[in-house]
């Protein structure tokens, strides 16, 4: 079955509480969200996280909303384990145990999160940049086996665009997929964006989306869609305006999934919106013109 979804980043400082975010996902004819942790951030006191998951698990119900997955987002988008600091590492350890406490609680057995981020500084040193990445493969693996035992399926990564951020080319995001499911307690999925990859790789499959849909769909339960232009600049929604000069073709992307043979995945409208007018006031309009767009294909 291919579900259509929507990702609560939109939602960040807009749409806090639960029951205006779940009605704003309803208005669009949607029932599946992957949730990210800039709504419940597991850095909250207790009795905050608590009160926030009868929240979403009450409105969730009301509306019908499955959530499918959960994922980091705009306010954790960090270093987190392949941060430099030992203690800051043990830190996002911790942080990523409790994002699955949350993720459960809510009904879920999926969360997710980009692999990690290097500094500049360790990215380009050859040896630290290993050192880094092995440490991260091992503590994603003690983060696993944590979520293993409270009812985690699997752990999602998302490949990104640029070296600091991993995965950024078919070959590097192969080998690191390869690399984390060695001796893993529980599989590593991809969290596939249609938007991503190196824009600067000599080899222009990089940054074909069709391409990484054709290597990596059999990877991906969840795939991240936005409108995309050649310069990879905008987490764009399929409104009428950026469809006309977009590349995000849905009967391109629904063709790759059934050539193959594809028939479970979560299609998840990944859209942002600055800050800036008249896109803060055309956010609902958008949503809900960007669903209706996909439905229609689906």
């Amino acid at each position: 079955m291919y579900r259509l979804g929507i990702n609560t980043g939109f939602a960040v400082n807009r749409y806090t509480d639960p029951k205006s975010w779940c009605a704003l996902v309803n208005k669009c004819n949607v029932n599946n969200v992957q949730l990210t942790a800039d709504l419940i951030n597991p850095s909250l006191p207790d009795y905050i996280i608590e009160d926030q998951i009868n929240q979403i698990n009450y409105w969730r119900k009301l509306y019908n909303i499955e959530i499918s997955s959960t994922f980091t987002g705009a306010f954790t988008r960090l270093n987190h384990l392949t941060h430099p600091d030992e203690d800051i590492r043990k830190y996002w350890i911790n942080w990523f145990k409790k994002f699955a406490d949350i993720t459960v609680k809510l009904g879920c057995n999926t969360m997710g999160s980009h692999f990690g981020i290097l500094t500049t500084k360790d990215y380009n040193d050859a040896k630290t940049f290993k050192k880094r990445k092995v440490e991260a493969i091992n503590l994603w693996h003690d983060i696993a086996d944590y979520g293993k035992n409270i009812g985690l399926k699997q752990i999602i990564w998302e490949p990104m665009s640029v070296g600091r951020e991993f995965g950024e080319t078919i070959e590097k995001c192969a080998i690191l997929q390869h690399e984390l499911n060695e001796n893993a307690p529980i599989p590593f999925k991809i969290c596939l964006d249609v938007d991503h990859g190196d824009i600067s790789s000599n080899n222009s499959d990089d940054y074909d989306p069709y391409k990484w849909l054709e290597a990596f769909s059999q990877s991906s339960p969840v795939i991240h869609l936005k409108q995309s232009s050649a310069n990879k600049n905008g987490h764009w929604p399929f409104t009428k305006e950026y469809n006309e000069t977009g590349k995000i073709i849905p009967y391109k992307v629904l063709q790759i999934l059934k050539n193959n043979k594809i028939s479970d995945v979560d299609l998840i409208l990944e859209l942002s919106f600055k800050e800036r007018e008249p896109w803060d006031s055309s956010i609902e309009t958008c949503l809900i013109e960007s669903s209706a767009f996909w439905r229609k294909h689906l």
